[in-house]
């Protein structure tokens, strides 16, 4: 059957997250809601979807990107990882719907049917992160992974997590290497092992420390692991400097670099963010790549809504990698034209060449320590230098409230944090 792609329509939508997660990633995140969809049409009347992150994805579905698809096969252009997550996911949707397929019959054989995904949350209190574990357990989740920064007592985080949840239930921090080196980290990760719910570590420290790293996997008995790509992969085989991968990208990228893991018996989990379709087409890539054992992150529990018109069940800590052809699930378009920005407002901003985002909050974020002295600053950046761990540190917010006092604050901060011993 001769199909051709006849139109691309992209369609910006900003969907809400979660009250308690609209919270949380004001500080950090907030802008992962809004969503590019990327609509396909074809000659023969299939129609495919897609989704992009626009402010995380690895990639964005340019113009440019669009007019090398109009007119052509959707199958002669699957394994161009340089289209944007969107538009590759749609076509993997309408190729596999023209053939009769789930798109997984389109990558490789299936391996499982049940692929392991984990909830997810940044950094916060330890309030809000044992309030998000036990929705985690409600919705038939597993596992979290954390965001561990220097400015909260992670061991204290730990505590109330653990005390909140049942003891199947794990915890995977990822420090994104702010412990900093190895003599600062062990001590820490060790006391943090003692808590038999926390499972995993993700970058304790800089992954480009292939000597710390090696120290750390020496002493420490849970898994470690790193991003693939950093040290390269002959190197991290070689130099034995972690247990498992985090892995992401377009689909031929993903594709390779689980196959490499397997090459060497490492495990991985797939780290794909976004709402419904992006949570389903993780799904496809982890039916096919045996070693895609640990659990998924995409981020699904952020959203408010998943976009499509039927739930994904979790159960036991997995879902079920659909069988239906293509991607296996039905966009709720009612929900789509609820969240859509309005189309003049993409336009004028892609005249401009700019991308539609949320208002950056204004937040001065104060890491204050047990003896009185604080470290007040304007992001999340400017804390990954602070010390690795201090027992009883916690995080302040102060929200710009139009005064005299937070202009100055704010304005000093923008260089450098700024240190005190008062509020």
């Amino acid at each position: 059957m001769s199909l051709k792609v006849t139109a691309i329509d992209l369609i910006v939508v900003d969907v809400p997250f979660t009250p308690r997660q609209q919270q949380i990633t004001a500080r950090t995140v907030f802008n992962w809601g809004v969503l590019e969809l990327c609509r396909v049409s074809t000659d023969a009347g299939i129609v495919g979807w897609g989704e992009t992150v626009i402010h995380y994805t690895y990639a964005r579905v340019t113009e440019a990107a669009v007019q090398r698809v109009i007119g052509r096969s959707p199958a002669a252009c699957l394994t161009d990882d340089t289209l944007g997550a969107g538009l590759q996911m749609a076509l993997y949707d309408v190729v596999g719907k023209a053939l009769g397929v789930p798109c997984s019959r389109l990558m490789g054989n299936r391996v499982r049917d049940w692929v392991p995904i984990s909830w997810w949350s940044n950094e916060a209190s330890s309030e809000d992160w044992a309030e998000e574990a036990r929705d985690a357990v409600r919705q038939g989740y597993t596992s979290i992974k954390l965001k561990q920064r220097p400015w909260r007592d992670i061991v204290e985080q730990v505590e109330t997590v653990t005390a909140a949840t049942p003891s199947f239930f794990k915890l995977d921090l990822d420090a994104n290497g702010s412990m900093q080196n190895a003599a600062a980290a062990m001590p820490v990760m060790r006391r943090l092992e003692e808590f038999d719910q926390v499972a995993m570590f993700e970058t304790p420290i800089p992954q480009t420390d292939i000597l710390g790293n090696q120290q750390l996997r020496q002493v420490i008995c849970r898994p470690i692991a790193m991003h693939f790509g950093s040290p390269p992969y002959v190197t991290v085989v070689r130099e034995a400097v972690c247990d498992g991968f985090v892995v992401g990208g377009g689909a031929t990228q993903v594709l390779r670099e689980g196959t490499l893991s397997a090459e060497a018996n490492m495990p991985f989990w797939l780290q794909l963010v976004g709402a419904g379709l992006t949570t389903v087409w993780a799904s496809h890539l982890g039916a096919v790549l045996s070693h895609a054992s640990w659990p998924a992150i995409s981020c699904l529990n952020l959203y408010s809504h998943s976009l499509l018109t039927s739930p994904i069940e979790v159960i036991g800590g997995c879902h079920h990698a659909p069988e239906a052809p293509g991607l296996g699930v039905s966009v709720d378009e009612e929900a789509v034209a609820r969240y859509a920005v309005p189309e003049e407002t993409i336009r004028a901003l892609r005249a401009r060449g700019a991308w539609y985002d949320r208002p950056r909050p204004r937040i001065v974020r104060t890491a204050v320590y047990p003896d009185g002295s604080r470290v007040h600053m304007a992001n999340v950046s400017q804390g990954m230098d602070l010390a690795p761990y201090t027992p009883g540190v916690r995080l302040e917010t102060w929200a710009d409230d139009g005064s005299e006092a937070w202009n100055d604050l704010w304005k000093r901060v923008q260089t450098a944090p700024v240190r005190s011993l008062s509020a």
